[in-house]
């Protein structure tokens, strides 16, 4: 018998709600029968959403949820304030086990606020990052943290790197992925007090692969499997490296329309440069998951469309089936038994 991932995902968080979110969820279901989809909203305009895309099966259904929380709300307080709100109903049937999964494109600090809050961290977790999946000239790799511990500590670089080295290896396939820290030089003695203090920490650390540091023009040529650093700047690396993709992207589609022969040979080019090209779309590798919670809780792009919704979807199902919860909470177990002696 097919085990089933209830995921419940947030209809009507992100710039596309609920229209591409339920786009997504109806993408997801589509010839996939071990994927069951909650789409938590508002009901009567969930419900006419679904029936515009012509859904009418029983693998997904209507969770309604009255209150919507908007992006420039305090978290905190919305959290607090609105209990009857898509993003805090739908933590809520993880935290009670009726999904595998939330998915959100909505607010991001009311996810990291709710993802603690609500969900709640596996024992012995300090901080849980959020760590995206972006591609480089190798394939992909994992930026841990990017938005959810500005200020961290040593301590928490070495967990990432080892819920990363997880993440990596059993949902991404990586056999002993290599870790890095970012840094502004390839010297052990460069970078900043946090980046100093962890490094000799990283070195030390059994069961993770370091290869050291990895400065940022290292990181687009897939360096290392997991890219390591506190959330500030990993904020600005994935910004910065999404905004630089799409103008790439733009500026390649200009070139090839500036003269009736670059159109002749952006024809002939089209098909190769079209499938390069969709290896270097984040949409294609689904949101961040923020690890190390009690249950899964995935963070997708505001903008995102149905496309990045349904990958989300699968994202969650290889989660739970290869157990990254389970792994993480043995990992930090084990850290702790030695510590204890």
């Amino acid at each position: 018998m097919t085990e089933m991932t209830t995921v419940a995902l947030d209809a009507m968080g992100g710039d596309n709600a609920p229209g591409e979110i339920v786009k997504g969820a109806v993408q997801a279901v589509a010839d996939r029968p071990d994927i069951h989809v909650c789409l938590v909203g508002q009901e009567e305009v969930v419900r006419r959403e679904l029936e515009r895309n012509g859904y009418s099966g029983d693998q997904i259904e209507i969770v309604n949820a009255t209150e919507v929380i908007e992006t420039a709300e305090p978290p905190v307080n919305a959290i607090r304030r609105k209990k009857d709100s898509s993003i805090v109903v739908g933590m809520k049937m993880v935290k009670e086990g009726k999904a595998d999964a939330f998915v959100s494109a909505g607010s991001s600090g009311a996810v990291l606020v709710g993802g603690q809050v609500i969900v709640g961290r596996l024992k012995g977790v300090e901080r849980p990052p959020l760590a995206p999946l972006f591609p480089t000239a190798k394939g992909v790799s994992l930026l841990v943290d990017c938005g959810a511990n500005v200020d961290a500590r040593p301590s928490h670089l070495v967990q990432f790197a080892k819920m990363g080295s997880i993440y990596m290896e059993h949902v991404m396939g990586i056999a002993n992925p290599k870790v890095g820290i970012v840094n502004i030089g390839a010297e052990e003695e460069k970078g900043n007090a946090l980046v100093k203090e962890t490094f000799p920490l990283l070195k030390e650390a059994e069961g993770i692969n370091f290869i050291g540091s990895v400065e940022a023009r290292e990181i687009p040529k897939g360096q290392a499997d997991v890219v390591v650093c506190e959330a500030f700047t990993g904020n600005v690396i994935l910004k910065l490296y999404e905004g630089l993709g799409s103008v790439f992207m733009d500026k390649i589609k200009g070139g090839m329309m500036t003269s009736f022969r670059s159109k002749i040979g952006a024809l002939m080019v089209k098909p190769a440069l079209k499938k390069t090209l969709k290896t270097f779309d984040a949409s294609e590798y689904g949101g961040a998951p923020l690890l190390g919670l009690n249950g899964l809780v995935v963070k997708t792009h505001g903008s995102s469309k149905a496309q990045e919704v349904r990958n989300t979807i699968w994202q969650c199902c290889t989660f739970k089936k290869q157990g990254i919860n389970e792994k993480i909470r043995e990992c930090i177990q084990t850290e702790q038994n030695i510590a204890q002696g």
